[in-house]
């Protein structure tokens, strides 16, 4: 009988095959029990393993925040999630909504075997992980997912930006159409001073949505330096009753944008198209994910 193969250490290192970019899953040291996800130089994700309803990075956060106000504590969600990551969201899901059912879409099939080498993967988990380019994969999606998810995670980067590809009308318009109609989508847009690949994505996401806001940290919304922008999106008009609950949870200081302000804010900017698409910023150096 063959010895099975000791299991691997941290910090561990691999090349993805998609992008030629180096991934290192590490411990973090001031968190224990916890994981931590570089991609080149940019720390993209945080997972605690045995507190996976913990969440670290500050945008993260803001993001579990929309699942836990959308429905009832506890209720099972349909969740689709593109950008798979250390697969924190996921993780958070499970724990805080047993039951839920989630499709994942990944580029780097490597990225996965990672995370999964060092963190322990429950089979029963109703996860379902599906690999390739997220637009080609939300194009062959099954029908049944039209329509049904409560929630939709847009957190797509190769390496250091957003492709140009995943950021156009066409795009918005395929992922929408499986969002239930009191569902929420929710964009994690970066973005520095002038806010314009942020302003140009708010305004394809308003001519495509009734309700579309912007939370984070306060001199980020405000353009003052690069960060992320969380941007939530409901098929219907009317900003939902929790929406002020965004703000007021954090992490502070905190601010948020909808509205007439948002409009103002956009104004000028037309949707984009798959003609005049453009990637986003490089994420600059040292810049985190969670900061």
């Amino acid at each position: 009988m063959a010895s099975k193969s000791p299991p691997a250490t941290l910090p561990e290192t691999i090349m993805l095959t998609e992008s030629g970019l180096t991934a290192t899953l590490s411990d973090d040291r001031f968190v224990p029990g916890s994981l931590l996800l570089t991609i080149g130089q940019t720390p993209q994700s945080h997972l605690n393993v045995g507190r996976p309803d913990a969440l670290r990075f500050e945008y993260i956060r803001r993001i579990g925040h929309v699942i836990d106000l959308i429905a009832e504590p506890g209720d099972p969600l349909t969740a689709l999630h593109l950008g798979g990551g250390a697969l924190t969201l996921p993780r958070y899901l499970e724990a805080t909504r047993p039951g839920s059912r989630q499709q994942v879409i990944e580029w780097e099939r490597d990225l996965i075997d990672l995370v999964r080498r060092h963190a322990p993967w429950d089979s029963s988990w109703s996860i379902r992980i599906r690999y390739g380019d997220a637009r080609a994969i939300v194009d062959r999606l099954p029908p049944g997912l039209n329509n049904s998810c409560d929630v939709i995670v847009v957190d797509l980067f190769a390496g250091d930006h957003t492709p140009a590809h995943l950021t156009s009308t066409a795009f918005y318009e395929s992922v929408l159409r499986y969002l239930d109609p009191a569902g929420v989508l929710i964009v994690n847009i970066v973005d520095g001073p002038g806010q314009k690949f942020a302003k140009s994505q708010w305004a394809t996401l308003r001519a495509l949505a009734g309700f579309v806001g912007v939370v984070g940290e306060a001199s980020i919304v405000r353009g003052r330096r690069f960060g992320n922008l969380v941007t939530i999106v409901r098929k219907a008009p009317g900003e939902p009753e929790w929406w002020p609950e965004m703000s007021r949870r954090g992490p502070h200081p905190s601010a948020t944008l909808s509205g007439t302000k948002l409009s103002h804010l956009i104004s000028g900017h037309r949707p984009v198209t798959d003609e005049t698409a453009t990637r986003s910023p490089q994420l600059g150096k040292g810049f985190m994910a969670g900061s």
